[in-house]
């Protein structure tokens, strides 16, 4: 079987050649750097576990299996580099701009005015703020970078029906809080059926 890109590149890396981690970088460094943002909503703290994520990539070189994509794993170190930077500040995290635009750009979503989609960004990422960190992760790693529930379990370390059912009440929850809000119209809602 012959060795993927980043197959080859670990398996550079193994052997010292440092120019190979940095193209591992340069080719994972915007999906990461992205879903760290997305999840952290803080510039700073997405650029450290960015760089946190690769320093684990060269810790964990020889751990890592070069016959398998890269970005899943890279994900579920930036999840829980993101999950324990959460923790550490000990507040929950600002809404995510990303995933708003992503949900509001719906076909069914699209004000007439700027105004209008403003204020629907406004009130979809006020219901994704007060979401349960579980929960806000797994809007991110779908909506926002398109991960299959496969994928998303293995990035979360959790089994599929885990990553279901999350998801499940994460579109349930953001459904009722946006059927509630008088200034949306119906269809915003039925986008989290």
């Amino acid at each position: 079987m012959s060795l993927s890109e980043d197959g080859r590149l670990i398996s550079q890396i193994r052997q010292g050649n440092i120019l190979a981690l940095k193209a591992l970088y340069e080719k994972h460094k915007v999906p990461v750097y992205r879903t760290a943002l997305a999840i952290t909503h803080d510039r700073a703290a997405a650029e450290d576990i960015l760089q946190d994520c690769f320093l684990k990539v060269y810790t964990h070189i020889d751990r890592l299996d070069g016959s398998l994509p890269l970005s899943p794993w890279l994900h579920r170190v930036t999840v829980n580099l993101s999950y324990n930077w959460a923790n550490k500040r000990r507040r929950w995290l600002k809404p995510f701009e990303d995933v708003i635009d992503h949900l509001a750009a719906g076909p069914r979503t699209l004000p007439e005015s700027i105004l209008e989609r403003r204020e629907v960004q406004r009130v979809i990422q006020k219901a994704i703020a007060s979401l349960r960190f579980k929960h806000r992760v797994v809007i991110v790693l779908f909506y926002l970078n398109g991960f299959s529930l496969n994928e998303i379990a293995y990035i979360l370390d959790c089994p599929v029906g885990t990553v279901k059912s999350r998801l499940h009440y994460a579109r349930r929850n953001l459904r009722r809080k946006l059927e509630r809000d008088r200034r949306l119209s119906p269809e915003v809602a039925y986008e989290f059926s």
